[in-house]
């Protein structure tokens, strides 16, 4: 009897389903938004209301890579947080997520990403090979991150932009070739992403990483090394100073790409009406380096959009302003 009871204190309990969503970080999957930044992009191209069927397919597929990537960055999630327990527990936040506060135990935990993982390359490989391939990458990456690289400057931050990169990627590769109809005839979308807004995208990604980085910095005082060991080799000048050199090359690598014309990857009305947009890109960075300094936010950048009020109206308007450049430029051909 007593080996039996030993037995059954030593399995691993089976997780709720609430402490699995919790670990899942819901807020965080905002972020794979960026899967749907391409289709946004090129509306001007795809947009056409004769062919349903065609938009359709386009907009499913987006949605496809979309539903992909959070299978797979959860799944990063719960291997990241599993290598990171005991560090997690000493931080006055991070320990009460559900693997630090050995609601989920390591086992559980691997077992589910494993299972995503799988769920979402199979996927990936249903829609297409470049599509698995970056996936892949993805995840390689993440977990060359989560037992190497976190503790290495500068590529540490560098990584984790790349993660941001891969989604926009992702979401060009994902709805490419998609069968459209073209003057009456099936042709395969023939899509080209222009390189500036993949610059656009890593430079945005690192302006929040080094954010984070800062606000975990000042946050953690002389603890955040314990808390994570990267912070050691930080300081809040150089991260300051990091922070307004990609703020700056943000704000103008957008500006460029708005007056892109003449290149037909740039996907840009040749009128410069996608000026239009810039005020909101300049108010959204300086609004952001508001927050981190002022308000001394930026430690969990996804609850910035949710708390931010102003933020949230400024990219609404962002959106509504650029779509409707686009979707003008594309019924005015």
């Amino acid at each position: 009897m007593s080996a039996k009871h030993e037995v059954t204190n030593n399995t691993p309990r089976i997780p709720s389903i609430h402490n699995v969503v919790i670990q899942a970080r819901p807020k965080q999957m905002l972020k794979n938004g960026l899967v749907l930044v391409p289709l946004f992009f090129t509306v001007n191209i795809w947009y056409n209301p004769s062919d349903l069927s065609g938009m359709s397919s386009i907009i499913t597929r987006a949605l496809a890579a979309l539903g992909i990537f959070v299978l797979i960055s959860t799944a990063v999630y719960f291997i990241n947080d599993s290598v990171d327990a005991q560090k997690d527990r000493m931080h006055p936040e991070k320990r009460f997520r559900p693997i630090a506060a050995k609601q989920i135990s390591i086992p559980w935990a691997l077992g589910i990403s494993t299972l995503m993982i799988t769920l979402g390359l199979t996927s990936a490989y249903l829609i297409s090979i470049p599509l698995l391939i970056t996936i892949a990458s993805y995840l390689g990456i993440n977990m060359a991150y989560s037992w190497w690289i976190k503790n290495i400057i500068l590529i540490d931050v560098m990584v984790v932009a790349s993660g941001f990169v891969l989604r926009a990627v992702a979401g060009s590769i994902a709805i490419d070739h998609t069968i459209i109809q073209e003057s009456g005839n099936n042709v395969p979308l023939d899509l080209t992403i222009s390189p500036w807004l993949y610059v656009v995208t890593a430079l945005g990604a690192l302006l929040i990483a080094l954010a984070k980085r800062r606000q975990e910095l000042h946050a953690g005082g002389k603890k955040s090394k314990s808390q994570r060991l990267i912070l050691g080799e930080y300081n809040l000048p150089l991260l300051d100073n990091l922070i307004n050199l990609i703020a700056s090359a943000t704000l103008i690598s957008y500006t460029l790409y708005t007056f892109s014309t003449g290149v037909t990857e740039a996907n840009v009305p040749n009128n410069h009406s996608m000026m239009f947009t810039i005020p909101f890109v300049a108010y959204g960075i300086m609004r952001y380096l508001y927050l981190i300094h002022v308000k001394q936010l930026g430690e969990n950048p996804e609850e910035i959009l949710f708390k931010d009020r102003p933020l949230m109206i400024n990219i609404l308007f962002w959106l509504l302003t650029g779509s409707s450049v686009l979707m003008w430029t594309r019924l005015t051909q």
